[in-house]
């Protein structure tokens, strides 16, 4: 191969990562030099690092957070290096990102336990041979005060206060405390620790991920480039997917749960769904638009390929199809699933509860079907609870284990009773 033919295949290259790697996405900043670091990449057969943080501050992850996971997968399917920074130390201060007010500080030894199921839950989408996980306590753990503030000196409170979120409480005066105008150096020193070519996040990380260029430039580092990904709305069709807001789908969440809660998404979800939340093919993404405007496709019938796909991705291959089937016999067919938690008098007792007289509110929060008693209240209350195919209407109910029973909550939740 001569040098004219090797520089159009390097090129070549290039542009099919590029395609790859861009669909999707907001912003790939700055583009020109994005592409001079993947042709060097691709000239020099040394793979990009692509960096990602991610704070613990709850123990699951969900499709949201997925989205950038995806994305992170992407880069390893070219060949490129992916490290995830786990933030036990920003967790700390939390990112003010989108923030109104102040986040409250959660407990260290909580942020290491959220981080275990953090780490877990990663390589259900990311190779774990090809990728690197590392704390940035690592090396926050080890600056004295004189090297935070060199740190802090590289960057000025007038750039910070550009950023939408902080600028728009000063301006209403709403407490902004010194220690969340650090969130963004810190965010910005792991890419220094790391050495980051790339870092990725979603569209309100922008700011921080270009504070990051500047931080590295400070240090005598070749800049970063960025990359940001939209932010997945929640199944409410309105906010953004969050836990909190309880409108997500979690990458641990049963099979049967997973694909009830895609199929309860609103229609005009579909295509973004397809497009951030699965790896399908541009072909079945236009085949999936073709069809959202044809108007003679079923959007039920669309939520059902899409919940095939999301569950594989997540659990063994076809356990998207028989999530499918089961539903259909469910919701259908007003079938009970074919599999359900099952709990007998032994197990009511490790919850200090009497199988002779079982309080309904109690077993329903204990039984974790509720997340409180005022939780399981409002559902009775909402007509939400059923046992043995009737509504419970009694919030006070108390019932005897003295035959088989089926207990189910809101539109998914099943529990099994057996006298033996």
């Amino acid at each position: 191969m001569n040098l004219s033919e090797y520089s159009r295949s390097v090129l070549s290259e290039v542009d099919r990562q590029m395609e790859i790697i861009s669909r999707g996405t907001v912003d790939v900043l700055p583009l020109d030099e994005f592409r001079l670091k993947l042709a060097r990449s691709v000239r020099d057969n040394v793979p990009l690092r692509v960096k990602q943080g991610f704070d613990p501050t709850a123990p699951d992850i969900h499709l949201g957070h997925a989205v950038c996971i995806r994305k992170l997968k992407q880069f390893q399917d070219l060949g490129h290096k992916v490290i995830l920074i786990v933030g036990d130390y920003t967790a700390l201060i939390g990112d003010p990102s989108g923030r109104s007010a102040t986040r409250p500080q959660l407990e260290y030894e909580q942020i290491l336990k959220n981080a275990e199921t953090y780490e877990e839950q990663f390589f259900k989408i990311l190779d774990k041979s090809r990728t690197e996980v590392v704390h940035n306590g690592d090396w926050f753990k080890k600056l004295e005060f004189a090297e935070v503030m060199r740190l802090a000196a590289k960057y000025t409170v007038a750039r910070i206060l550009e950023r939408d979120d902080f600028a728009e409480r000063f301006k209403a005066e709403t407490p902004i405390s010194v220690h969340e105008l650090l969130y963004p150096i810190m965010q910005a020193y792991d890419s220094v620790a790391i050495r980051a070519d790339i870092e990725i996040g979603a569209t309100e990380q922008k700011f921080n991920l270009l504070a990051g260029r500047t931080i590295q430039e400070a240090y005598g580092l070749e800049a970063q480039c960025i990359l940001t990904m939209p932010v997945l709305v929640g199944l409410d069709g309105e906010r953004r997917m969050s836990k909190s807001l309880g409108n997500y789908i979690g990458v641990d969440e049963p099979s049967r749960e997973m694909f009830g809660k895609v199929m309860s998404i609103p229609d005009k979800l579909i295509e973004q769904y397809f497009i951030l939340a699965t790896d399908c093919s541009i072909e079945k993404l236009d085949d999936v638009t073709h069809r959202l405007k044809d108007g003679r496709t079923n959007p039920m019938e669309l939520k059902r390929e899409l919940g095939i796909m999301i569950v594989d991705s997540y659990h063994p291959l076809g356990s998207g199809q028989a999530a499918n089937e089961e539903f259909t016999r469910m919701f259908s067919e007003k079938e009970l699933p074919d599999e359900m938690p099952e709990m007998g008098p032994a197990d009511l007792q490790r919850l200090q509860l009497d199988p002779g007289k079982v309080y309904l509110v109690h077993l329903l929060t204990r039984a974790n079907l509720a997340k409180s008693s005022s939780e399981a209240r409002q559902l009775i209350e909402a007509g939400s609870v059923r046992l043995n195919g009737e509504r419970v209407n009694d919030q006070a109910l108390e019932f005897a284990l003295d035959r088989e029973m089926v207990l189910k909550v809101g539109k998914r939740r099943f529990l099994k009773l057996k006298p033996k």
